[in-house]
Parts: C-alpha cells; structure tokens; sequence
C-alpha cells in the first residue's frame, strides 16, 4: 500500500464527554483494524530509528509497524513483546508525547506518528485473538525475590524468570499491579485488562505473595537468609504528601492516593451495585497540576460531584500532567483555578466547608526549570466546597530503608542506585521504580526494572561460575 503522508495523525475514537462523564468505561475507545494499518502507513521507516532511542524498555518501534502495515497483526506482537511485557497497559498510560513520539521525523513537519495508539492496537488484539504463547525455560535454582509487585517489580520478575530464575514478588496489598491497580481510573486503564496483561508477564512461573510488607512481615535481610541470592525493591512512593495547612484533619480531606485506592481496588467506580466506599460532596476542590490531580478530578465527577476545581500555583504553561489528560478533563467540564494557592482548608462541624486561596503571579524559574510562583499580598478569597483532594506527590515509604542496615538513600527518601545497574549500596540489592526517581511514569519503571534484571543475571551467573569453577 502507498504510505500516508498526511501531516495529521488518524484520529482515535472517544466517547463524547457528556456521555463519558456518567460512566467509567474507557474514554479512548482504540483503533479499528483499517484505522491502524493507515496510522502505521505513515511512518517513514527510518533506518537510524530516532524513535526508539527514546524508548525506556527499546521496543522495536519501527519493525513491529511495519508488521501492522502489512496486516500481520500477531507478528507485530510477538515483536513488541520481546521487549514489553506490558504492551496493552504502556499504550494507554505511558507519555510517548515525551518519549518515543518526539523524536519521530514526522514530527518535524506535522504530528509525529501514533505510536501508543498502535501499540495499544496490536496489544488489544493479541489479546482477543492470539493464544497465549510461553516459552520453554530450562530453571537454573537460583531464587530472587521482588519487593513490590507494581510495573518494576512485574518487568524484572518476568524478564528474570525468562532467564530461568525461581522469582517470588512479595505485594503488600491484596492485588498485584501497583499504581495500574490503585492509582489510574478505570475510565483510562480498566483492571480486567491490568489483570491480564500481568497473568500473561507473570505466566513464566514467578511465584506471588500477597499482603506481605517487606520491613514488616520479612525483612531483607531476612529474605537472604531464606535463601533469596538478589532482591530487587519496587515498592513506589505511595506515602501521600500534605500542604502543612490548617484544616488538613478535616472530614473530606482525602489525598488523591487514598481517593483513587478508594475508587479502584475498592470499587467506587461500580456504584451503586457495591456500596460506595468514597463520600465526596457536590463541591470538590483538587489540590495539583499533575496527572494523578486529572485522574482525582475526573473520577469525582463521575462520583456525581456537580463542581470540580483543579487549584494549581502556576499557569497552564506549567502544569505536568500530559496534555490529553488536561485536553480530556477540559471536555468533562473540570474548572482550573489557575494561579491559586491553597493557605487553609475551613471547616463547619468537623467537615470541610471550602477553601481559602491566594493568587500567585510567576517569577524567575527555580531549579525544576519553571518560573517560580509567587504569593500576591492581600489577595486572599474562599470559596464552598465539601470535599478537598490532595494531589502533590508521594515518598517513599520509609520502612524498608529503616529496616536494611547499609541501604543508602537522598534526603526526601528516595534509594540511591548505580543508574547504569540499579545496584544500591547493599550487596544483592538492586532497587528501581518511583523509589528511586520519586513519582516518575509506568514505562520509566519499567525500564528499571529490566535494567536491574539484567544487571542481577549477570552478577549471579559471575558468582556461580566462581563458586563452581565453571
């Protein structure tokens, strides 16, 4: 077929947004076989294939389009899951603007090519149509185990266990997937979907254990004496951070990691045939700019709220979260309060009641390269709502580095790796994931994850042929 040289990608369908907003089934309802063999046409098949470099986990970008240009739809998958065991879920969530889709030549002249949107395309259809294909693996005895059963945890336990390794994710909650269970709507990421794409990366015969806090219920250093040779810690940055303002104990003040817990792993999103266990007011106020701040918003709408603010201290230049994600909240009716920094969450009985805000106006930039906020004197006003969400970040959990003797971390919290391995200071321990970089993005996890992978495959194959003398 002759390629398409339009300069605009093939628009992907969505429900329309005064539809989407009473429901919580997919907004991007994905291409239709035709749809994506003209989206694949328009890529150029560079030979110096700039697109993949910016690839956290170096998928084939050009070789497996060019399989979906020729309507071979399952080779496309079998290219892109050699080097991504979670393709379905990375071609929804994860920011190819920044990433792969930048650097794409067709980018210079028009929209670059829709790499996610293919990838999401060749993942939905395998999984309709292709039999799941596991491959032979001869087990080698050796044992590593895995704190954390998020996108980290998940690339390097697979990438592990393909090597032969008798893998054990050890998951503090009672669903593996981490943020892809607790933290993104179902509207964006729907969980029968995270469900089977993590069966079908952990179908290699890695073993799970749930509800097991590591620093809690077993140690590190326990673990090794329980025969573990390696550990890799995934656990994420899920520990909420707080504005330090009055009224924060209130009764509606959530932060949006609890918020989205609530609405996903405890099903908010099925009500009315579960009870709700979220209670949210008619007003809701979102503290952030970030994505989890969009996600927080648009699940209160969808929860009835019939007002939902973004509050953000710097402009709509600055916001972090992508711009499909503001473009889309936009649509939904979310009201930003741009410039607007919260000073006191106000109370009436023990509940919130609203929000007192100051306006900022933008400065010279400060170390993160955006221009800095600056408070306006005297510009204080409030205004009602019943219900405030926290959306600023998280930490890590500090339980693990204060129960593992030689483990050496930042300030903030996070684990300090050799970027190159992702091995910490303690001998056998490798570490990757938002415990590292703070609250990054699910392919940037795991990239670290299959970098850590490799780097304990190494160093254990280095330590058996000097033990054995082979």
């Amino acid at each position: 077929m002759p390629p398409n040289m339009s300069p605009k990608k093939v628009p992907i369908p969505e429900q329309k947004p005064d539809e989407r907003i009473k429901n919580f089934q997919e907004v991007a309802l994905g291409y239709t076989p035709e749809q994506a063999v003209q989206e694949s046409l328009r890529c150029l098949q560079c030979k110096t294939r700039p697109c993949v470099a910016g690839c956290p986990v170096s998928v084939m970008i050009p070789e497996f389009i060019k399989k979906v240009s020729e309507g071979n739809f399952e080779e496309a998958y079998r290219l892109l899951a050699k080097e991504n065991c979670l393709p379905a879920i990375c071609g929804r969530v994860c920011p190819q603007e920044t990433q792969c889709e930048i650097l794409c030549v067709r980018g210079k002249k028009g929209e670059p090519v829709a790499i996610g949107r293919l990838e999401r395309f060749v993942a939905d259809y395998a999984m309709g149509h292709m039999p799941q294909e596991v491959p032979e693996i001869k087990k080698n005895g050796i044992q590593v185990a895995i704190a954390g059963g998020g996108p980290a945890g998940l690339t390097c336990a697979g990438e592990l266990a393909r090597m032969g390794y008798d893998v054990t994710i050890f998951e503090a909650l009672h669903a593996l997937g981490g943020v892809l269970m607790y933290g993104i709507p179902e509207f964006r990421l729907p969980k029968n979907l995270v469900a089977k794409e993590i069966a079908n990366a952990l179908s290699l015969g890695v073993k799970i254990e749930k509800n097991v806090i590591i620093g809690k219920s077993i140690t590190v250093d326990e673990l090794f004496q329980e025969g573990f040779q390696a550990v890799f810690i995934g656990c994420g940055a899920g520990l909420p951070s707080f504005l330090k303002i009055e009224g924060e104990n209130l009764n509606g003040v959530y932060s949006a990691n609890e918020f989205l817990t609530r609405a996903n792993l405890m099903k908010a999103y099925d009500f009315p045939n579960v009870p709700t266990p979220v209670k949210i007011g008619k007003r809701v106020a979102v503290v952030g700019g970030g994505n989890v701040a969009m996600d927080a918003a648009r699940t209160a709408k969808r929860l009835g709220a019939k007002e939902v603010y973004i509050v953000y201290r710097r402009s709509e230049a600055e916001l972090p979260a992508r711009a499909e994600e503001v473009h889309h909240a936009k649509e939904e009716g979310i009201i930003f309060k741009l410039l607007r920094n919260p000073v006191k969450i106000l109370g009436k009985d023990g509940w919130v009641a609203g929000l007192e805000c100051v306006e900022m106006e933008l400065g010279e930039p400060d170390e993160s390269g955006r221009r800095r906020p600056i408070e306006k004197k005297g510009s204080n006003f409030e205004f009602p709502v019943e219900t405030v969400i926290i959306a600023i970040g998280g930490t890590p959990n500090p339980l693990i580095r204060q129960t593992t003797p030689g483990l050496e971390a930042q300030k903030w919290g996070g684990i300090i790796v050799d970027e190159a391995t992702m091995k910490t200071s303690k001998e056998g321990v490798y570490a990757g994931g938002d415990i590292v970089t703070g609250a990054a993005t699910v392919i940037l996890a795991m990239g670290a994850g299959k970098k850590a992978a490799v780097a304990i495959h190494e160093a254990l194959q280095k330590s058996h042929s000097q033990t054995t003398g082979a």
